[in-house]
C-alpha cells in the first residue's frame, strides 16, 4: 500500500495544485480497492487495478479487456499475457477485434459470451451459441427527427438508427442500475413524476415486486420471453438470504 498512500500525501501536501491538474493526477490512477463491485475481480494482489477506456459506454457501465481474460476466463495469469492476447487480434467485441480494453468472441477456442448482470448485480460470463451472438439488443435513449422529417434513434451505445420500426414493444426488462441491479421481471405502470424521475414498477417471475427508476430499466424480449438467454440459476430473480440458503442445502444433499 506503500505506492497508493504516497500518491495520497502528494495530493494532500501539495495546496497549490490547479483543478485540472489534480483531475489528470486522479485520472492516471486506480486503486484495486476503488473499483466497482461490478467488475467481478476478487482480491487484487497490487494497489491499482486496470482502468477501462471511454467509448460509446459510459465508464461506470464498462469492463477492462484485461479482467475479463485474467480474472474471469483464466486465459492470462498476468496482465501482460492479457495485453499480448488482445494484440493479436484475438479478441471481437460485437463482432469487431479490439485490441486494447456486449458480445465477445474468440475464434481460437470457439467461444462465444454475452456480459450481462447477474441477478445480485455483478458482471457475468455467460456462454452463448454462435447463433445468438449474431445480434445483440439495444436501449433507446434518444428520439428525434432530423432534417427533412427524417425520424431518428439514438442507443445506449451511441448508434443511430434512421426510420426506427415505431412498432416494437417489449415488457420484459432488466434493471441496469440501483440496488436492484441485474433482476429480470415484466414491466407493471409507470408513474410520471415531472420535475424528478419516472419510477417503473416490475415483477419477477416469482412474484416478487420492485420499483427502479425508467433510467435503469433495460428491455430485452417482447411479452413474457425474453430475447436473450439469462445467466446464472435463477434467470434474473434475487433470492432472499433464506432462499440461498435452502437452495445450498439442496444442492449438498443431492451431492
Amino acid at each position: 500500500m506503500s505506492g497508493g498512500s504516497q500518491i495520497l500525501r502528494n495530493i494532500n501536501y501539495r495546496d497549490d495544485i490547479g483543478p485540472v491538474e489534480l483531475l489528470i493526477v486522479i485520472y492516471k490512477e486506480c486503486f484495486s480497492a476503488a473499483i466497482p463491485r461490478t467488475y467481478f475481480a476478487g482480491v487484487q494482489r497490487s494497489v491499482f487495478a486496470p482502468r477501462p477506456r471511454c467509448g460509446p459506454h459510459k465508464l461506470r457501465e464498462s469492463l477492462p479487456l484485461i479482467l475479463f481474460l485474467r480474472n474471469r476466463l483464466k486465459y492470462a495469469l498476468t496482465y501482460n499475457e492479457a495485453r499480448m492476447i488482445c494484440k493479436q487480434r484475438l479478441i471481437k467485441v460485437d463482432g469487431k477485434v479490439r485490441t486494447d480494453m456486449h458480445v465477445i468472441r474468440i475464434d481460437k477456442t470457439d467461444e462465444t459470451f454475452r456480459l450481462l448482470y447477474d441477478s445480485k448485480g455483478r458482471y457475468a460470463t455467460h456462454r452463448i451459441t454462435e447463433n445468438e451472438g449474431k445480434f445483440k439488443l439495444c436501449k433507446v435513449v434518444k428520439k428525434a427527427v432530423g432534417p427533412k422529417g427524417v425520424p431518428f434513434v439514438v442507443t445506449h451505445d451511441a448508434r443511430t438508427i434512421r426510420y426506427p420500426d415505431p412498432h416494437i414493444k417489449g415488457n420484459v426488462c432488466m434493471v441496469t442500475g440501483g440496488r436492484n441491479m441485474g433482476r429480470v421481471g415484466i414491466v407493471g405502470h409507470r408513474e410520471k413524476h415531472p420535475g424528478s424521475f419516472d419510477i417503473v414498477h416490475v415483477k419477477d417471475a416469482v412474484g416478487h415486486s420492485f420499483a427502479t427508476r425508467l433510467n435503469n430499466v433495460f428491455i430485452i424480449g417482447r411479452g413474457p420471453k425474453a430475447m436473450v438467454s439469462l445467466p446464472g440459476p435463477t434467470k434474473g430473480v434475487r433470492l432472499t438470504i433464506a432462499e440461498e440458503r435452502d437452495r445450498r442445502l439442496a444442492q449438498k444433499r443431492a451431492i
